[in-house]
């Protein structure tokens, strides 16, 4: 890295436009830090417009499969469905809080592979906490387990993380080869997550809950909506299975599911159109900027070194290495743009395989530690707040360090 002027002005507004989005002073947006610190690159001429068009076109089939997935989650909000399978969990909980978490975890688990993590952390875990507001029981251990497992189960599959696109980029490799490589990793993860979090808790699961049944019964429109639904979850999945683009697939199926439902539900376009969370698409295009600056001044170069430094150690040592750092970064600066950095960086350089995967699991698994380490993490914080319940950052930081360390040694060691 040259440490000139210009070099040092673009890392500046780089670090500042990350650090407005992680803080958000002034009650501001996170895509108005990103998008303007984007702006400034390109407007003070630290960046070429066209480096930064560029940037912004690598992204579209991360945009795509952001708005197909959130749209699928906000159909499945408006039908009631996750409130429906919360209030079946409670039931079949039979008044023990320590098989109640582990039927929320397992659902968690469920709809973080198919649906991705970020529909864990906003879709999910306001359902659970609806349905925990019936019963006599503290909801934290239930919502705490929504939040872990989104980051946990994140690499069972290629769509269970957008972050997953980012760092493979156009190479993503299909789900047979993604689970010999992948497989075994994350079984561990999710299962030492569990284990942790089900210590951590275990005084208060020990007892029992009463709660308030309730009409759990679906009416034929959401049944129908449900198939829908369903129909494009397992679309993308064998898109997935197959190795087609999983981005454009998550867009297309979500507009088909969308487009059967809204034959019998006018309100359902509508809905999903107002509680969407577009703000992610400029969010996620700007970082995609701001990576490209900071490629431009150097920086990415640093990136590049420590992985082929890390590389020279061998698999085990060398995974554990890199997996460490990349999961450091991750919970300082968001994960979300250290896995574009570190999968700009990946993606232009030879990193052997086991390398990218080690960077994949410590992005998707590593930001544990932070309330601020993850996307998924802050959208749950949000929907926790909307709600009145409150999480320190050193409340999360304790648990997250029982629970994050082991899982992420043991992953890394069995990635492939």
């Amino acid at each position: 890295m040259s440490w000139t002027l210009s070099g040092v002005l673009l890392v500046s507004c780089s670090l500042l436009a990350i650090g407005g989005m992680l803080l958000r002073p002034f009650g501001s947006k996170e895509w108005m830090w990103s998008l303007g610190g984007a702006a400034l690159l390109v407007a003070s001429g630290l960046l070429p417009w066209r480096d930064a068009f560029g940037a912004v076109a690598r992204g579209g089939d991360v945009y795509a499969f952001l708005i197909g997935i959130m749209a699928l989650a906000e159909l499945a909000r408006h039908q009631g469905l996750f409130a429906w399978l919360a209030t079946h969990l409670l039931r079949a909980g039979r008044g023990s809080r320590a098989r109640l978490f582990s039927l929320v975890y397992l659902l968690g688990t469920l709809v973080t592979i198919v649906l991705s993590n970020d529909t864990t952390a906003v879709v999910l875990t306001p359902a659970v906490f609806a349905a925990l507001a019936r019963t006599d029981g503290d909801p934290l251990p239930y919502l705490y387990a929504c939040a872990f497992v989104a980051n946990a189960a994140s690499f069972v599959l290629p769509i269970s993380n957008p972050a997953n696109l980012v760092i493979f980029g156009h190479a993503m490799p299909s789900a047979i080869p993604w689970l010999g490589a992948f497989g075994l990793a994350s079984l561990a993860a999710i299962a030492l997550t569990y284990l942790s979090l089900f210590f951590w808790h275990r005084r208060g699961l020990a007892r029992t809950y009463r709660f308030d049944d309730g009409e759990a019964a679906l009416a034929p429109a959401q049944m129908r909506a449900a198939v829908a639904i369903a129909a494009a979850t397992l679309g993308l999945i064998a898109a997935a299975t197959f190795g087609y683009n999983v981005g454009y697939a998550a867009l297309a199926l979500a507009a088909a599911a969308l487009a059967a439902i809204a034959l019998r539900d006018r309100d359902a376009a509508g809905f999903v159109a107002k509680h969407l969370a577009w703000h992610v698409v400029p969010l996620v295009a700007g970082l995609f900027i701001i990576v490209a600056a900071l490629d431009r001044a150097g920086v990415l170069d640093l990136a590049r070194a420590a992985i082929v430094h890390a590389q020279s150690y061998g698999t085990i040592v060398g995974n554990l290495a890199l997996g460490a750092s990349v999961a450091l970064a991750s919970n300082v600066f968001n994960n979300l743009p250290v896995a574009l950095a570190s999968g700009y960086a990946l993606q232009t350089m030879h990193a052997l395989p086991h390398s990218v995967n080690a960077t994949l699991v410590a992005v998707d698994l590593g930001p544990n530690l932070s309330i601020t380490g993850s996307l998924a993490t802050l959208l749950w914080i949000i929907a926790l707040r909307r709600d009145g319940i409150e999480v320190t950052a050193w409340q999360f930081l304790r648990l997250g360090f029982v629970v994050v360390v082991p899982a992420l040694v043991v992953a890394l060691a069995l990635v492939r």
